[in-house]
């Protein structure tokens, strides 16, 4: 018989009624994520949960709050069950990890405190929390959600390797460090495709810093320096590798590398390369 999140509830004695699931997947203008600045920096994530818009008082209204984070290949990952306390006015210097925005009057503070006994399965429990992926605040007790997997401990997504890498440029900021530090080590060519317009650029990597050195000023700026990308409207360009340039290869290789890929993919005639 397949377990449920609320068999998990009810080891604990909690009761589902009591508890809301919240479903964090707002992603920040830097790239930052839920799940990123939890991995990273747990007390900034728990002050990015604890402010909430004065509307979802009524949602969020239960005894409990059960936290899943969209996992960078989409799955609904728990980290946290916490009771609420109440909530206050938020203070005027209260930070906005993600997405950063003053106080209007919309926002009020939780507070609330992380349920320690339950801690077992904080990042190591994955649901199937269904088709309502934009209904983000739910109660357990009518949405008891399947448990898909209990790991032995919390593991980032395994380098899936240069050439099945495929991500925006708006979730580079969010990579697992494991991927991080694999694409900071090795330079080579690679492929900006604009969802827009359609159109390619191909770039080379030789600096040091790697790939992820060059695709942060890209997701920084919007156009990296390339005139035809500061000439387009910004996009969340699809960022992939085309070659990874071997340890001995100068930055000239490299370059006569992104030569014969621009003649390739005739990224000249038809993309976004002007030289």
């Amino acid at each position: 018989m397949p377990l449920n999140f609320n068999h998990s509830l009810a080891a604990y004695g909690i009761i589902p009624s009591d508890v809301r699931l919240l479903r964090h997947q707002t992603r920040g203008e830097a790239g930052q994520t839920p799940h990123s600045l939890w991995r990273d920096e747990r007390l900034l994530f728990e002050a990015y949960q604890a402010a909430q818009q004065i509307k979802n008082r009524s949602r969020l209204g239960g005894a409990f709050w059960a936290s899943f984070v969209v996992t960078p290949d989409g799955r609904s990952l728990f980290v946290g069950l916490y009771s609420v306390e109440g909530h206050e006015p938020i203070p005027a210097t209260w930070p906005y990890p993600i997405s950063p925005r003053p106080p209007e009057g919309n926002d009020e503070l939780y507070r609330l405190d992380h349920v320690d006994a339950f801690s077992e399965f904080d990042g190591r429990l994955f649901v199937d929390w269904g088709a309502g992926t934009r209904s983000w605040i739910q109660r357990a007790d009518q949405q008891d959600k399947p448990i898909e997997e209990l790991t032995r401990r919390f593991a980032e997504p395994p380098f899936p390797g240069f050439s099945a890498f495929v991500e925006p440029l708006s979730r580079i900021a969010g990579l697992p460090p494991s991927w991080t530090e694999a694409l900071a080590a090795s330079r080579g060519i690679y492929l900006l495709t604009c969802p827009i317009t359609k159109e390619l650029y191909v770039g080379a990597a030789t600096g040091a810093g790697g790939f992820i050195s060059r695709w942060h000023n890209y997701a920084a700026t919007g156009h990296g320096g390339n005139v035809m990308l500061r000439s387009r409207d910004p996009s969340d360009y699809q960022v992939s590798i085309l070659e990874v340039a071997g340890s001995l290869d100068s930055d000239v290789d490299i370059l006569a590398l992104e030569t014969r890929w621009k003649l390739k993919l005739q990224s000249r005639e038809m993309g976004l390369n002007a030289n």
